[in-house]
């Protein structure tokens, strides 16, 4: 594998610069079968690949993220996975940031083969980042975050998520002191101390759709820490409610948008993401 590009900026300000030129918005890559039937594809690998193709070449010079989900290819063993690679490979050499949706958490070395397959520099899934799942503990994901900080790549850690059966979870208290999702968020940041930038390349998932107050989630701990929330478009939350939902913290928040977009089809999905950009910039 490859080493890491000497000087290469770190994933804070490349994630900083994204959102500076090119909005919030994030296009969200889940072609999941009922969405491929939409566009005239089969539900294959070859249909999942050229869906997740034709989305990057919207997106591509119009938002600054893109974000496969890895379960509607991984639903097709290793041809699935080949698809992947190809549409992440051709999202990064177009320019996107690739946030990887495989929620990947585990213990010892099973962590480290996580983290080399998803951050590591040459890496046939190589993004430049990744969600994680916190649940097994926050210390378990060190090999993540260890790839991040080597390789400048981010992760983005579970939080507060926008599906309602996880609230008794993420509400839920650690020592009468503060949430599951609090003591979370309280890590990612420690670990974001003395990161050059405005943004550390450890970051959150905190879902629009939820009241992120009520998990523990200020902007005093937010501060400094790139957020993923999805939520927007289909799920409810619109670019409108950005500066509500998130306040002080809102110019963190990478914006992810799924089916809002993607119900377009094809021929209209270059023109939906102009429109859903525009929404978040005149916000």
């Amino acid at each position: 594998m490859s080493e890491p590009q000497v000087g290469r900026p770190g994933f804070g300000r490349r994630l900083r610069d994204a959102l500076d030129q090119y909005g919030p918005l994030c296009v969200g890559i889940d072609p999941h079968e009922a969405l491929l039937r939409a566009w005239g594809m089969d539900a294959t690998p070859a249909g999942a690949r050229e869906f997740g193709l034709r989305t990057v070449e919207a997106a591509a010079g119009r938002v600054g993220v893109v974000k496969p989900q890895a379960a509607f290819y991984e639903r097709y063993g290793a041809a699935g996975f080949a698809a992947l690679e190809e549409v992440i490979a051709a999202a990064r050499a177009a320019g996107l940031i690739v946030i990887a949706d495989a929620k990947r958490g585990d213990i010892g070395t099973t962590m480290d083969g996580y983290a080399a397959a998803w951050l590591a520099p040459g890496a046939p899934l190589e993004s430049d980042a990744l969600t994680l799942s916190p649940y097994l503990g926050t210390d378990s994901l060190n090999a993540a975050f260890s790839a991040a900080t080597a390789h400048e790549k981010g992760v983005f850690v579970l939080a507060a998520t926008s599906n309602p059966e996880a609230s008794a979870l993420q509400r839920a208290r650690v020592d009468d002191e503060e949430s599951v999702a609090e003591r979370v968020a309280h890590d990612v940041a420690a670990r974001n101390i003395g990161a050059p930038g405005s943004l550390g390349p450890i970051g959150l998932v905190v879902g629009a759709t939820v009241d992120r107050r009520a998990y523990g989630l200020s902007d005093i701990v937010l501060a400094g820490t790139p957020i993923l929330a999805p939520g927007f478009g289909a799920q409810g939350a619109e670019p409108g409610d950005l500066g509500r939902l998130f306040g002080y913290v809102a110019s963190q928040v990478v914006a992810s948008e799924s089916r809002s977009i993607l119900s377009a089809g094809p021929a209209g999905l270059a023109a939906r993401i102009d429109q859903r950009a525009a929404l978040y910039r005149t916000a």
